[in-house]
């Protein structure tokens, strides 16, 4: 693959959605977290919870606690968890 020569622009404008990666990565799952309680089919409901798991390994969640959410897979479980993590991020700054 190619080499992108970005401006300087494009490269701050980069550099600031990385940053805040992990922002977006706990909204993503806020999203989820709604759709799972209005999921009404099996196969919507293992989707939903592949891209939550996918969500949470880009957020680096610890390995326990990500398995323990996907075997109970249950939506308030997460929901809690998610509380805890968005407490933690409004922390950092």
């Amino acid at each position: 693959m190619a080499q992108r020569d970005y401006s300087e622009y494009q490269q701050n404008i980069i550099s600031k959605y990385y940053s805040h990666m992990d922002t977006l990565m706990l909204q993503k799952l806020q999203a989820l977290v709604s759709e799972l309680y209005l999921a009404d089919t099996e196969a919507k409901k293992d989707r939903l919870w592949k891209r939550a798991h996918k969500a949470m390994e880009n957020l680096k969640i610890p390995a326990p606690i990500m398995e323990h959410i996907m075997s109970e897979r249950d939506a308030e479980v997460l929901a809690k968890n998610l509380q805890d993590w968005l407490k933690h991020a409004g922390g950092k700054s």
